[in-house]
């Protein structure tokens, strides 16, 4: 992907209108905007993206929507719902209300960018600062909020969506099998620990979503002891969701010496 810069200019008026209508007492996102402005050139990360190739979306628009996502607690997926959906957002990034935003994966493959280029952490660093200095980045105690610390809290919150996700996937494709007779009843969403919708918002703390990790690491572990025993059908280890369930649960997740998550 390429860079495309984008002149920073004024707000939208119709989104202008619409969020002072919404949020008459103002919101970190909209505060931060009016105090502090735009934060962003694009390009200040003309180092981040090849010349040549489709064009990526704003680098500056997405440094900032990286600080609301570790602010708020929220991965990926609920970001780019977040620049979606949200007006407050769309103020703080200056979009038109009916600005679509991108792909979650966008903001998946932002932070390697990042990384791989010392400017790009600088740039990242500065916006760091600048929210932290508004208020809008409160983190408790000795926490850090530079850019390591706070890639670090977003990928985190990244692998804790995809093992509930991944294993989201694999009971619906269970509920939606034929019966098997079988005594072994795979775990349904009502009897785990998991959200129970994708209109969930991960919970904030660290001990309360280490403790989320770890209930769905035991369901996901119930369901594939569940479908590999010797009375259940083959079929249910062959469906697709189930192999991919398995592959995830090898990768995210170890046993200890009682065979426990």
């Amino acid at each position: 992907m390429s860079m495309r810069p984008i002149e920073v200019g004024e707000i939208p008026a119709e989104t202008v209108r619409v969020a002072r209508a919404a949020f008459p007492k103002g919101s970190l996102a909209i505060r931060l905007r009016d105090d502090l402005g735009a934060l962003f050139k694009d390009e200040q990360c003309a180092a981040l993206f090849p010349a040549r190739g489709k064009p990526a979306w704003s680098p500056g628009r997405l440094a900032l929507v990286s600080v609301f996502q570790f602010a708020e607690g929220l991965p990926d997926g609920q970001a780019a719902l977040a620049v979606r959906a949200r007006i407050d957002w769309k103020y703080a990034l200056g979009l038109e209300l009916t600005d679509p935003g991108f792909d979650y994966s966008v903001l998946s493959e932002f932070p390697t960018r990042l990384i791989e280029a010392d400017a790009g952490q600088q740039i990242f660093d500065r916006v760091l600062e600048a929210a932290r200095l508004a208020g809008m980045l409160k983190a408790p105690g000795r926490a850090r909020t530079d850019s390591s610390h706070v890639l670090g809290a977003i990928w985190s919150m990244n692998r804790l969506e995809f093992v509930i996700e991944t294993l989201r996937a694999a009971l619906n494709a269970l509920a939606a099998a034929p019966p098997t007779g079988c005594p072994h009843t795979p775990i349904r969403h009502g009897s785990t620990g998991m959200p129970p919708g994708r209109g969930y918002w991960l919970p904030s703390g660290k001990t309360k979503r280490t403790g989320l990790a770890e209930q769905a690491g035991r369901d996901g572990m119930r369901l594939l002891t569940d479908v590999h025993a010797p009375d259940a059908p083959s079929w249910l280890r062959d469906l697709p969701t189930i192999q991919i369930l398995r592959r995830a649960w090898v990768q995210q997740y170890l046993l200890d010496e009682d065979g426990e998550v």
